[in-house]
């Protein structure tokens, strides 16, 4: 029996990053990662900071994405992120670097740095390594 499918898009302010049918895809949700389905009841979430994995013919995909919106009805889940990129899409050089300057400014303890700014900017750049890392 064929598997049924699910609409899934993901739409930065920038570009539609994907929209293709999936099999299942799981989500960093607020409260956890969540996963969905075909037939899913009716929802909506927010995202954080994370990797969203969908299963396509029968191959796990994944998907950096840096919090925004889920909403899934009648078999179509939409996300609406802050930004997103597919593994194949990131540059981990880039990403690496991204680490190292956002280590080294929480590592400063300087007066003028926002730590919190900081932060978010190393978790960002190590969910990127790790989307791309395990693709």
């Amino acid at each position: 029996m064929a598997q049924k499918a699910l609409k899934m898009e993901v739409v930065t302010p920038e570009r539609t990053v994907f929209s293709d049918d999936v099999e299942s895809v799981v989500v960093p949700a607020t409260q956890g990662y969540l996963g969905v389905l075909y037939n899913h009841a009716p929802m909506i979430t927010g995202l954080e900071i994370g990797v969203i994995k969908y299963t396509k013919d029968n191959k796990e995909n994944l998907m950096a994405v840096t919090g925004g919106f889920m909403e899934v009805m009648d078999n179509k889940l939409v996300v609406l992120a802050d930004a997103a990129e597919l593994s194949s899409e990131i540059d981990v050089i880039r990403a690496q670097e991204a680490k190292k300057r956002a280590e080294q400014r929480i590592e400063t303890k300087k007066e003028e740095i926002d730590f919190e700014r900081a932060k978010l900017a190393l978790y960002r750049a190590l969910n990127r390594i790790e989307a791309a890392e395990k693709d």
